[in-house]
């Protein structure tokens, strides 16, 4: 039996625009015969291929991606690393456990990082200081109740603070409440994907430009590209949610298309004007509200739009025309800043689940799969990632548990009514956002 994909969008927008030039690995081409592939060079790829190179120190690995490093959504992200995940509503008692075991993933995955990056001496604007939770409107502060409330009960270390504590430290008014976490990382995404691509163990070789086009099960299996076919004892896929072009996850997974930009690099003065910060990040406690950071290179950039684009990327004129409202929300949130133009305009693509579940285990023989992070997959992925090469490896460990944990994914309807679901789906994400976009 044999499944056939070759759809693979992408573009030159985004982190990596802030990047220099970097030397790619070529495509795969010929016959191979390994142990191991893993499908899919973003962070899930990149962590379950590390962990794998070291778990079977003599067996080779091949890891595959169908695009250049960087240019999927493990690149293009807002660059947080979340330690302590936010759950809209108020607290749900009987889901204490689950709140626990979804923050034990995280900060599998931040610690991982953490290490990685120090280790391997990776410059990414690695800065392991938390960041802010925002609330300007009505909805956002009524979140900011429950997740104080959360945090308690929780024993998260964190500080509230009110309008006066927030504009000192980041130069807007616009908020009235906010929380800062203490633990959570704030990176340039491209640069922590390039870094940990460059220093791969020695038995793992990445590919870039090699999408996977078909798979042919059996066993040894074997997976067909453009110009290469692979036979593998086991396949793991990284793709998140285009594990469906495999034939994967398919009813259960689909992909929302994010949009931010970029200031050019500001000045002294206009530094000056944003508070006694130099770095920060702030999330919008409203589900649809903007996300910002102030980046160690002195940019601003803002993200808050999210919409069902048929898991793709937009166009130059779609961008031109999010970039507008990107551009009334900085000014609302920096009116001292509105001379300030944007440099960079950058979309990417999340995967999502109906029920905000992960997904995570093995999918038929000898194919494995993680994916599926609903907006945290920085330290999210990289713990899904590891605990999968372990999981494929017969190595127990508590993440590998908290990972089989997770809830199974709602079922979604085939195009075209996905199509419609997903756009209200994602839609109703900006119900009541009000100031907070």
């Amino acid at each position: 039996m044999t499944f056939v994909c070759n759809s693979f969008p992408t573009d030159i927008h985004g982190w990596a625009e802030l990047l220099p030039e970097r030397q790619i690995c070529e495509p795969l081409n010929g016959a191979h015969r390994v142990p191991w592939v893993v499908v899919g060079a973003g962070l899930t790829g990149l962590a379950c291929a590390r962990r794998l190179g070291g778990l079977h120190p003599d067996q080779e690995i091949l890891l595959l991606d169908a695009r250049r490093v960087g240019q999927g959504a493990s690149g293009r992200n807002s660059g947080f690393v979340v330690a302590t995940s936010q759950f809209p509503g108020g607290v749900v008692p009987s889901q204490i456990e689950n709140y626990r075991r979804v923050n034990r993933i995280n900060q599998a995955g931040l610690d991982l990082l953490s290490v990685q990056v120090s280790e391997n001496a990776i410059d990414c604007q690695w800065r392991r200081e938390g960041f802010y939770h925002t609330a300007a409107d009505h909805s956002a502060i009524k979140e900011y109740e429950h997740f104080l409330h959360y945090l308690d009960i929780l024993e998260v270390d964190h500080k509230p603070l009110d309008r006066t504590a927030l504009h000192k430290r980041l130069g807007t008014n616009l908020y009235q409440v906010g929380i800062h976490i203490a633990d959570g990382a704030l990176v340039q995404p491209a640069a922590l994907v390039r870094g940990l691509a460059d220093t791969l163990p020695p038995n793992v070789s990445l590919y870039e430009q090699s999408p996977a086009l078909k798979i042919e099960y059996g066993n040894p299996l074997t997976l067909h590209l453009a110009t290469a076919d692979v036979k593998t004892d086991k396949l793991i896929l990284a793709m998140n949610y285009e594990s469906a072009t495999l034939g994967f996850l398919r009813p259960y997974i689909t992909g929302s298309t994010l949009a931010g930009s970029f200031t050019r690099i500001l000045d002294k003065r206009e530094l000056a004007s944003l508070g006694t910060l130099t770095e920060w990040g702030a999330i919008s406690l409203h589900s649809g509200g903007a996300t910002l950071r102030l980046t160690r290179d002195n940019r601003l950039s803002i993200r808050n739009t999210a919409e069902y684009h048929g898991s793709t990327l937009l166009s130059d004129s779609e961008m031109a025309s999010r970039q507008a409202i990107h551009r009334a929300a900085f000014d609302k949130r920096f009116p001292q800043l509105e001379h300030v133009p944007f440099e960079y305009s950058w979309s990417g693509v999340e995967g999502i689940s109906r029920n905000g579940t992960n997904f995570f285990g093995r999918q038929r023989e000898n194919i494995y799969l993680a994916g599926g992070y609903n907006g945290s997959g920085v330290s999210r992925g990289t713990a899904f990632g590891t605990a999968i090469a372990d999981y494929a490896s017969g190595e127990p460990s508590q993440t590998v548990s908290d990972c089989l944990t997770s809830a199974p994914g709602a079922w979604m309807p085939p195009r075209p009514f996905l199509d419609i679901a997903a756009f209200f789906m994602v839609r109703s994400r900006f119900s009541g956002v009000g100031l907070d976009r």
